[in-house]
């Protein structure tokens, strides 16, 4: 196995560069993607590695149930720092798994509760509630409501009032809930993830943006309406959800929106900086997929001649 091991630990750091240049260099739908599907796989590699660290910290256990044979001293010579890493894997893991099951649960309870609360609101697609606090989100599921309050509709000319349903629906149609939510897991199972958390939360709104600006047709009236819903409600109801004006910061959601459309393309040049860095993070999860493979194979094998018939 080596020092192979390790690397899924810690090759998300190859990812900054993209995560931070992918927000104003490339189109949001695409940095959504690359992002969300980067940030999925480094995490996945990671915890991977975490847990095949923990079969060899677990073997030396007194009192294990693994067969004898894996905590054989032949075994262990094969492995990389068996009784340091091998052991503070065990508490890792744990800690890895309690922090996205909470995660995993906190999100369910929110959108179960919200479907419940809104099970005899009427309207399929848009539930508008009397509400003296200003604010817009998009509920998923199965058929996907937008939830805005009546203090928020009040705020809003009926152009912006388009522009809010607009961008709202963006979210449910390209489904951001997920991109949203494997971020925010991945950032929980890798800390060196966060950054691309953030910044998927930034690209799924500037996306949203971009699909309300292009549905509404005037680019100056969904700013228009981001800036206000910003001003009247700072903090979304909800904040697991997508919401008209947070996560990301909003004077810059407002500023691209006020600059030229972002120009679609499946991916960016290699010959530009934000290209330089697409490739280094897809070669940062292909080295981190390569290396994890690598060493479950590995300890497969060892761990298959170590043990008896």
């Amino acid at each position: 196995m080596g020092v192979f091991v390790f690397l899924p630990l810690v090759l998300p750091l190859s990812a900054w560069p993209v995560a931070r240049l992918a927000e104003t260099r490339l189109h949001p739908r695409t940095a959504t993607r690359l992002l969300t599907a980067v940030a999925v796989v480094m995490a996945v590699c990671s915890t991977l590695c975490l847990a095949l660290l923990m079969v060899v910290g677990t073997a030396q256990l007194p009192g294990n149930p693994l067969p004898d044979g894996w905590s054989d001293p032949a075994v262990r010579a094969a492995l990389p720092q068996d009784e340091v890493a091998g052991r503070a894997a065990i508490p890792t893991l744990a800690v890895v798994t309690v922090v996205c099951g909470r995660t995993l649960w906190r999100h369910r309870r929110v959108t179960r509760g919200a479907r419940r609360a809104l099970a005899g609101v009427p309207g399929r697609t848009v539930a508008v509630l009397p509400d003296g606090t200003p604010y817009a989100y998009a509920l998923p599921g199965r058929r996907g409501r937008i939830v805005v309050s009546t203090a928020l509709l009040a705020a809003l000319a009926p152009a912006e009032r388009r522009a809010l349903f607009a961008h709202e629906r963006a979210h449910l149609t390209a489904r951001h809930h997920r991109h949203l939510l494997a971020a925010r897991l991945a950032a929980r199972a890798n800390p060196f993830l966060r950054p691309l958390c953030t910044a998927v939360g930034y690209t799924a709104e500037r996306w949203a943006d971009e699909e309300a600006a292009r549905a509404v047709g005037d680019r100056r009236t969904v700013a228009r309406a981001i800036g206000k819903a910003a001003l009247l409600s700072p903090r979304p109801p909800v904040p697991t959800l997508a919401a008209l004006a947070a996560p990301g910061p909003v004077p810059r959601r407002v500023a691209a929106l006020l600059g030229p459309a972002p120009v679609a393309r499946p991916w960016p040049s290699a010959f530009t900086s934000v290209g330089l860095a697409a490739w280094g993070a897809a070669a940062g999860a292909v080295a981190s997929a390569m290396s994890s493979a690598n060493s479950a194979v590995t300890l497969f094998l060892v761990l298959r001649a170590a043990t008896p018939l």
